[in-house]
């Protein structure tokens, strides 16, 4: 028995990672999840090692219309959704002196376009069983659990594009929050400090991405590395199982009254990497 049992989850980015981390624990609880990655083959090997029922929709989330095929590919394998986690996302930093447009826009794109997209596709999913079960008189919650950053709540230096992105992702939050609180949707927010995956680890030749033929090098500088421990009260970054422990939170019973939130996964780490 999980306590998510009988619910079906879309967790966007969850290959690898965070992502992948959170779809572990809520399948674990007894969620339906949907796997989605840019990469299929990654996408259908992490279905394949999660244990519990798992569905695959592989696909960029940046371009228009896949948002509303996401949301249909968990309809059909499903027949519901009850809980929506948008965690894809990537880094490109550089100072904004020195930042094209084209990495502002794409972190604008993949940060807070493709939650707004997701979010509008599936909102008849989530709204219209809300209405009837008002109707009856009872109360059935789902959720929404959208992922920004302490770049995004304290800023970070280098990271113009993705902290203005993930702030967004704050007042999307808020704002949601505010017209679905009526159909029993909790709407909150997470926001990440230092957690331990590719976009924090060591900029090494090997870390990189490649989306629509550009090769994207993740990672932050050693020397950030091993201050950002020092900033950090508990004296460690996460696990990213950690940092999905405080996704199911707000997925799950016990966050039916935390609504228009945002937590704070940081270890104690308040003002940003370098604030």
């Amino acid at each position: 028995m999980g306590v998510l049992d009988g619910k079906s989850a879309i967790i966007t980015g969850s290959a690898r990672g965070i992502g992948r981390a959170t779809a572990e624990l809520l399948a674990a609880q007894g969620a339906q999840v949907l796997i989605n990655d840019l990469d299929n083959d990654v996408a259908q090997q992490a279905a394949s090692e999660i244990s519990g029922e798992t569905a695959v929709f592989a696909g960029d989330l940046t371009k228009p219309g896949v948002p509303d095929q996401l949301v249909a590919k968990a309809v059909d394998a499903f027949g519901k959704i009850d809980i929506i986690v948008n965690n894809a996302g990537y880094t490109l930093d550089a100072p904004i002196h020195k930042m094209s447009d084209e990495h502002f826009q794409a972190m604008l794109d993949i940060h807070t376009i493709v939650p707004f997209r997701v979010l509008r596709a599936a909102a008849p999913h989530l709204r219209e069983p809300a209405k009837k079960e008002r109707e009856e008189g009872r109360e059935v919650f789902r959720k929404v659990v959208n992922v920004s950053s302490t770049s995004g709540t304290f800023g970070n230096p280098g990271q113009a594009n993705y902290s203005a992105a993930k702030a967004g992702v704050v007042g999307l939050t808020k704002t949601l929050a505010k017209e679905w609180g009526q159909f029993k949707i909790n709407v909150n927010a997470v926001a990440f400090g230092f957690i331990d995956t590719r976009l924090t680890q060591a900029k090494v030749e090997d870390n990189t991405m490649e989306k629509d033929g550009e090769k994207i090098q993740l990672g932050i500088p050693e020397q950030l590395r091993q201050m950002a421990s020092m900033l950090i009260p508990l004296g460690r970054p996460a696990s990213p199982e950690e940092a999905a422990g405080g996704v199911f939170f707000l997925c799950s019973p016990w966050s039916n009254y935390v609504h228009g939130q945002t937590l704070h996964i940081t270890g104690g780490m308040f003002g940003g990497m370098t604030g």
